[in-house]
C-alpha cells in the first residue's frame, strides 16, 4: 500500500471508518480530504465505540499522522471539542496536521443551512444542519474564511466583516452573532487549533515521495458528489477520488489503488430517491439488527437491498480496483437475498450501467431483482470459526454472494466485515477473488 483512496460506493454510511481504522494499522499517513462534522466515522479502538466528525480516524493509531486536508471545511469550536474529548480519553496522540487551507464554518453558516432548509419547504433535502452547504457556497464565491487567517487577526477582522454583509437575508433572525463575537469566539479557540496548522501539501508529497504508505478518506459517498450524485440530494462536495485528489493535494497519478465500500445490502439518510428501499417490516429488521441510525445525527437511516446499477456507476465514476463488502452478518438468517441487477424506466427502457440524471426519473424506476440464496446467522460460534480459520469458514452461500457482486461489478472483492471491531474483518485470499482486475484499464492486476 502507498497511496490508496477509501470511498464510499453508496449513500454513505457503509462503515467506512471501521474499514479505515482497519487498514490504518499499516498507514503513516491517513488524510480526510472533503467534508466537514455532517458525516460521522465510528470505529471500536480497543473495545470502546467512538464517533469521530471531523478528525481522520487514524488520531487513534500511535503510528499514525492524521490529517485534514485543504477540501475539508472544519467547524472551529467542535474541533476544539472533538479534540479535548479525545484527549480526556487518553486517544489523542497529538500527530494531527491541519491544513492551513481548509476553510471555516462560522455560526452564521448553520443559521443559513436552516433557512435555505426552510426556504425549500417541501423540497428540502434534509441537511445536517451543521453549515456545510453555506461553508463551500462561501468558498466558491470566494468570500470564505480559511485557516490561516486564525493566526492573522487583522486579516480575519476584515474578511469577517466582508462576509457579514453578505448574509442580509438572515436580519431578524434570533441569535444572529456580529462579527465582533465572531472573532472574538474564533480568537478564544485559535491557540489550540494553531500548534497543528500547517501547509499539508509539502508534507504529503514528501511522504509521496518516500514511498510511505497514505490513506485518503473520504466522507459520504460517490452517489453524493455534488455534479455526480443524486442531484440535488447530494452533499456541497466531492467524496470521490477526483475530490481525493483536490482535496489532499495529492496528485492524481500518484494514486495506487481505490478501494470501495458497500454493504452488503444499502441504506441512506435523508431526502432522495432510493430505488431498492425497503418498506415495512424488510426495512425495519434491517435497521434493528444492522443498527442504522446515524453517527453524527442519530436519525434512523432508510433501509434496502443491494442495488447493483448504482454500485457499477459508483464503481467506473471512482475507478475502483478493490472492493470491500461491509455488514454481511446483518444478513445472516434471511432466507434469501434480494439484490438490483437492473432498473425498467417508465419508458420501457432497461438500465443496468447508470441511473437516470434526474432525481426525479430516477425515483420512478422499477428494480429487475435476482433473489440470490441467503447465508446462516454469525453467531459466537461461528465468529470464533472464522477468527481460527479465516476464509475458508464462510458460509458457502456468502461466497456465493460475494462472487456474484465481485463478477456483475467487474471489480474483485478483498474485504469482508462482518461485525463492528477491527477483528471482525476478514482478507479474502487472492486466489478467491472473483474478478481478475478493475474495470479499466488504469486499475492495475492484482498481485
Amino acid at each position: 500500500m502507498t497511496v490508496t483512496v477509501v470511498v464510499g460506493a453508496q449513500f454513505g454510511d457503509e462503515a467506512k471508518g471501521k474499514v479505515v481504522d482497519y487498514l490504518s494499522g499499516e498507514a503513516d499517513y491517513v488524510v480526510r480530504y472533503q467534508g466537514g462534522p455532517n458525516a460521522g466515522h465510528t470505529i471500536r479502538p480497543a473495545g470502546r465505540t467512538l464517533a469521530l466528525h471531523q478528525l481522520p480516524v487514524g488520531i487513534v493509531r500511535e503510528n499514525c499522522t492524521a490529517v485534514c486536508g485543504a477540501g475539508m471545511v472544519l467547524d472551529p469550536f467542535e474541533l476544539v471539542r472533538e479534540m479535548r474529548a479525545l484527549r480526556d480519553e487518553g486517544l489523542f496522540s497529538g500527530k494531527l496536521l491541519i491544513s492551513d487551507r481548509a476553510h471555516l464554518i462560522l455560526p452564521w453558516h448553520r443559521l443559513q443551512d436552516a433557512w435555505e432548509e426552510e426556504t425549500r419547504g417541501s423540497e428540502a433535502g434534509g441537511t445536517t444542519g451543521r453549515g456545510i452547504g453555506p461553508a463551500y457556497m462561501d468558498r466558491a464565491g470566494r468570500w470564505g474564511i480559511r485557516v490561516a487567517e486564525l493566526s492573522r487577526p487583522e486579516i480575519l477582522r476584515k474578511r469577517l466583516a466582508l462576509l457579514r454583509k453578505t448574509k442580509g437575508f438572515l436580519e431578524g433572525r434570533e441569535g444572529v452573532p456580529s462579527p465582533e463575537q465572531v472573532e472574538a469566539d474564533l480568537l478564544a479557540v485559535a491557540p489550540e487549533i494553531r500548534p497543528y496548522v500547517v501547509s499539508t501539501e509539502p508534507v504529503l508529497w514528501t511522504a509521496v515521495r518516500e514511498g510511505r504508505p497514505i490513506l485518503l478518506e473520504g466522507a459520504q459517498s460517490g452517489l453524493l458528489d455534488v455534479d455526480f450524485g443524486t442531484y440535488p440530494f447530494v452533499t456541497s462536495s466531492h467524496p470521490t477520488t477526483a475530490g481525493a485528489a483536490l482535496g489532499s493535494g495529492i496528485p492524481p497519478r500518484a494514486i495506487d489503488e481505490v478501494l470501495g465500500i458497500s454493504k452488503a445490502y444499502a441504506t441512506r439518510v435523508g431526502a432522495g430517491p432510493f430505488p431498492t428501499e425497503a418498506r415495512g417490516a424488510d426495512g425495519d429488521r434491517l435497521r434493528e439488527r444492522g443498527g442504522e441510525r446515524g453517527a453524527t445525527t442519530g436519525r434512523p437511516r432508510r433501509c434496502g437491498w443491494l442495488d447493483l446499477v448504482l454500485l457499477r456507476y459508483v464503481a467506473r465514476l471512482n475507478g475502483l480496483t478493490a472492493l470491500a463488502l461491509t455488514k454481511v452478518d446483518v444478513l445472516g438468517g434471511e432466507p434469501q437475498v434480494p439484490v438490483a441487477v437492473g432498473y425498467r424506466t417508465v419508458d420501457g427502457e432497461t438500465l443496468t450501467e447508470a441511473p437516470p440524471t434526474l432525481s426525479e426519473d430516477l425515483a420512478r424506476v422499477e428494480p429487475m431483482w435476482r433473489f440470490l440464496p441467503g447465508w446462516e446467522e454469525f453467531t459466537p460460534a461461528l465468529k470464533a470459526e472464522l477468527a481460527e480459520e479465516g476464509y475458508r469458514a464462510l458460509p458457502r452461500e456468502l461466497c456465493r454472494f460475494m462472487a456474484f457482486v465481485s463478477e456483475e461489478v467487474g471489480v474483485p472483492v478483498t474485504l469482508l466485515s462482518y461485525g463492528p471491531s477491527r477483528e471482525e474483518t476478514l482478507v479474502v485470499p487472492p486466489g478467491a477473488r472473483t474478478a481478475p482486475r478493475g474495470l479499466a484499464p488504469w486499475a492495475p492486476p492484482l498481485p
